[in-house]
């Protein structure tokens, strides 16, 4: 009988109904029906400082050795899905298929183990049943981590090989472990992770992020009311700059050297876009693909596609089949056109090396985008308190004659002033208007439906660039100690908009937002809420933009050359 065929005959067995240690059951997939596995419950690791953890192992119910999928996380080893309950946070998820074993966004043993791997879960430190304290992304995690990999490289129904997989957090511990080059890990699929804890996440440009950080450290205390949890909202507040207390998360990327399919999303700015980029620019892995969409995260993560391109990848670095993966493009985006619209290309590396970054100039008179200098200086100005209703923006317009394709970082170089304090908050937008002046709405952080193309932030007194890591298109802050503005003072700064691809059309426009709070209330979005957010900002009264003669503000786009 094949094997995928499943068997209707058999009883499924229910996670409730599993007890700690061997256990013989049917599993419902999502896939290939009803599956007879072997899953080893709350099997414990002792850590070297003595500490015990606890993994979930999945493994197919036959004799051989089989090569080890593996995920690490502070969630709940032993369940949260069907995904359903999160609908009730997030309306707009999109479909997604997963047996009942499925941990919060984890490998689904139900894919896997009839592909004749062995599914590992584990429990970080302080988390589900594991002993020990919750410090996230810590080098303790870390150390962790590597001691469980090498734990299931010699265990007796493993070949040695080890995969690491997983969306989000699952793919913020695969950067750190797979820097420390633990022996029997042999390829990872990090999949939407931030891998720059401090520019990423807990400070966008400086300013710090109080709304998903909140309710992130709120799900983990509320989840583990017993257990001692970091207070990282309160040392988000203690650690305004990069210190020690950031570093020590920090990971690097350069001493990661094995196989690496990542998956990198248009969608998550805010969050993962920027460090799942940054995960695959700078890791030194000879071996590396990366895969860009613009869609929902889960959705896409569990999609049978995606599922098949990742088994293609562990088929070929864990278990030695020839199929061609080699032949694979080592990058491929989608292009997006509008809402779940769009189409597929292909690069050699990230960034793609033929992009033409072409600078728009910002007219004050006209309010628009320009390929030419502009010669009449102009002052204008806006309300940036949060709440502001009456000019509380600028906009800048570049309407296209031609269809052009714009994919990687821009860069906004300003001019800028606060009228009546010595610090000021910038957040920027970029948005995509039809040739009949309506919005494109893009999928978004945390599924939100009415996103935009592009984000990016800036804390003025964060602006000192590191010349080291900044390149032409690309500033990146050193946020190492404040440059306050003095009265009237007028400073140039640079501000990273984040990863992006959008197709303009003939007669499309492209519209630069320029505020002093939120671009969109995700809280009134479509689908949304818990998204990001910044209640702790500086501003008050208004802000100046210099364009101009010598305030040479400008946007630069990253156009890529048509293919002939």
């Amino acid at each position: 009988m094949n094997k995928f065929m499943g068997r209707p005959d058999l009883k499924p067995t229910h996670p409730n109904d599993t007890k700690s240690g061997l256990n013989n059951i049917v599993m419902t997939t999502a896939h290939y029906g009803n599956q007879e596995m072997i899953m080893e419950k709350d099997v414990p690791i002792k850590m070297r400082d003595g500490i015990t953890l606890y993994v979930n192992v999945f493994r197919p119910d036959k004799p051989g050795k089989f090569p080890a999928v593996m995920s690490m996380d502070p969630y709940n080893k032993d369940g949260l899905p069907p995904y359903d309950i999160f609908r009730q946070v997030w309306p707009t998820l999109g479909s997604i298929v997963t047996s009942l074993y499925t941990p919060f966004e984890s490998p689904d043993p139900g894919f896997w183990v009839p592909n004749d791997y062995v599914m590992v879960k584990i429990a970080a430190r302080g988390s589900s049943n594991s002993e020990g304290e919750l410090y996230p992304w810590t080098k303790q995690e870390t150390q962790d981590y590597h001691d469980v990999i090498e734990w299931a490289g010699v265990q007796e129904w493993c070949d040695g090989n080890v995969g690491l997989n997983g969306v989000s957090y699952l793919a913020m511990t695969q950067w750190q472990v797979a820097a420390t080059n633990p022996p029997h890990l042999k390829a990872i699929i990090p999949w939407e992770g931030t891998s720059d804890l401090y520019r990423e996440w807990y400070f966008h440009g400086g300013i710090p992020e109080t709304v998903f950080t909140s309710s992130f450290e709120d799900l983990l205390k509320g989840r583990w009311p017993n257990n001692k949890v970091e207070g990282m909202v309160e040392a988000q507040k203690e650690h305004p700059l990069l210190d020690e207390y950031w570093e020590e998360r920090q990971v690097n990327l350069s001493d990661i050297n094995v196989p690496m399919l990542v998956c990198a999303s248009w969608s998550t700015h805010g969050l993962h876009s920027r460090g799942t980029f940054e995960g695959f620019k700078q890791a030194s892995s000879k071996d590396k693909w990366l895969l860009v969409h613009g869609r929902k995260e889960w959705e896409t993560y569990y999609l049978r596609e995606s599922l098949e391109l990742q088994k293609e990848f562990f088929d070929y670095f864990l278990k030695g089949i020839e199929n061609d993966w080699m032949d694979t493009p080592r990058v491929r985006y989608e292009v997006r056109e509008k809402f779940y619209k769009g189409h597929i290309s292909s690069a050699n590396e990230w960034p793609i090396a033929s992009t033409q970054y072409t600078e728009l100039h910002l007219n004050g008179e006209a309010t628009s985008l320009q390929q030419n200098p502009v010669q009449k200086e102009i002052k204008l100005t806006y309300n940036a308190e949060p709440g502001q209703t009456e000019n509380n923006d600028l906009k800048f317009t570049f309407t296209t004659d031609e269809n052009i394709e714009l994919t990687g970082i821009m860069k906004l170089k300003l001019w800028v002033s606060a009228g009546d304090t010595d610090d000021m908050d910038i957040f920027v937008g970029i948005k995509k208007y039809d040739k009949r002046g309506n919005e494109v709405y893009l999928p978004d952080f945390n599924h939100i439906e009415d996103g935009q193309v592009s984000n990016g932030w800036l804390r003025v007194s964060h602006r000192e660039l590191d010349t080291e890591r900044s390149t032409s298109y690309q500033p990146v802050l050193k946020h190492k100690r404040l440059l306050k503005l003095t009265k009237g003072e007028i400073v140039p700064v640079e501000i990273e908009i984040l990863p992006s691809s959008i197709l303009l059309n003939s007669g499309e426009s492209l519209v630069l937002i320029i505020k002093g709070s939120e671009i969109i209330n995700a809280e009134n979005s479509v689908g949304g809420s818990r998204g990001y957010g910044h209640t702790a900002t500086v501003n008050k009264g208004t802000h100046s933009i210099y364009t101009g003669g010598k305030y040479d503000s400008f946007l630069l786009v990253p156009v890529i050359p048509k293919q002939i």
